[in-house]
């Protein structure tokens, strides 16, 4: 009986032990005790010794996953199987993120490093009040290209230089619908977030007239194709085109006139975060000055960081290929949530074109 008697003390004792130890895992997840932090981000948008000093400081250990594209990302978040503590969605993706309710609020007091960030970058109208995210980086659409594989005259200022007969099998086009549909309609002089099924039909159309100078549809294999000189333009992004140019000095960049896209990829905190204290710490070093011009310095792309910027060569930030002044950006739009029909819209226009080359 006595024997009895003990086994079932030591059963309730380790059911007891297992519910503290349940409940003590529950408690570091929320509080951010979990010793791990799982951030997804865009592909070489990060240094890596950041990553590893980070870890240092912190002794968090940083688990690091990439993504093509905010559809793919939203994707991922939303089926909720990996548990991100932070990610970086561009502005559009923000607001549709919000409305899907995937987002944490941030805790600005654990931010003290947002005072960092240059106030033209904040409070825009994707997230008022930057009540879930802050900025990371920021920049344009525009043309790279080599004025040694392209006929006298072609300086890419405007869009319709990319249809001239000389550039047959000469442009790379990167490979996303808001970019491709987007300049189809900046040609055309409409905006880039048209909800109009005239206007996507037309610029469906322009696209289709370039289709001979096309001569592939890819992501970030443009970076060493155009390095190469592979082909003599490509549609891309400003910190891309930077990249490119850092390793191919004859390689120029331009925006045209006509408009383009002004892009903000920003640190959020999704749901799915075990580690909330720990994804505000990551997040706030990552605003610190030094860690942000060191971070842009391997990056490429335009920070939004002022005290950064005062940590840079002047010969970068004083280039306005890559930080536009402000009355030249009044001309850039920044992509809007179209909602799925209309997103639905541009990606099958999209496919059309892609299918047609």
């Amino acid at each position: 009986m006595k024997a009895l008697i003990q086994a079932a003390l030591a059963i309730l004792v380790a059911c007891g032990l297992l519910l503290y130890g349940a409940h003590t895992l529950e408690s570091a997840g929320s509080a951010g005790g979990t010793g791990v932090l799982t951030v997804y981000n865009w592909g070489e948008y990060i240094d890596p010794e950041l990553l590893e000093r980070f870890e240092e400081e912190t002794g968090m250990k940083v688990v690091y996953e990439t993504f093509d594209s905010n559809e793919a990302m939203m994707t991922k978040v939303k089926q909720g199987g990996s548990a991100y503590d932070v990610a970086v969605p561009s502005e559009y993706a923000v607001e549709v993120m919000k409305e899907d309710d995937l987002l944490l609020p941030l805790d600005h007091a654990k931010l003290p490093n947002l005072t960092n960030i240059d106030p033209y970058f904040l409070d825009l109208p994707f997230d008022p009040g930057n009540r879930y995210s802050v900025p990371y980086f920021w920049g344009t659409v525009g043309i790279v290209y080599n004025p040694n594989l392209v006929d006298d005259g072609l300086t890419f200022e405007t869009w319709q230089d990319l249809w001239d007969p000389s550039l047959r099998q000469q442009v790379f086009l990167f490979d996303g619908a808001r970019e491709v549909i987007g300049m189809g309609l900046n040609s055309l002089g409409e905006s880039l977030n048209a909800k109009d099924d005239a206007l996507l039909r037309r610029a469906t159309e322009r696209l289709h007239e370039l289709a001979p100078n096309v001569k592939a549809v890819i992501g970030d294999e443009i970076t060493p194709l155009m390095v190469n000189d592979e082909a003599a333009v490509a549609l891309t992004f400003s910190g891309q085109a930077a990249d490119m140019m850092a390793e191919n000095e004859e390689l120029e960049f331009s925006v045209p006139k006509e408009g383009s896209n002004l892009w903000f990829d920003n640190f959020v905190i999704p749901k799915t975060s075990r580690d909330v204290d720990g994804a505000h710490a990551f997040i706030n070093f990552m605003l610190d000055a030094e860690v942000g011009a060191q971070n842009t310095d391997y990056v490429g792309y335009s920070t939004p960081n002022a005290a950064a910027m005062e940590l840079l060569d002047e010969e970068v930030t004083s280039d306005e290929r890559f930080y536009p002044p402000e009355e030249q950006r009044e001309n850039l739009e920044v992509y809007e949530n179209l909602g799925l029909e209309w997103l639905g819209e541009y990606s099958e226009r999209f496919l059309e074109f892609k299918m047609g080359l």
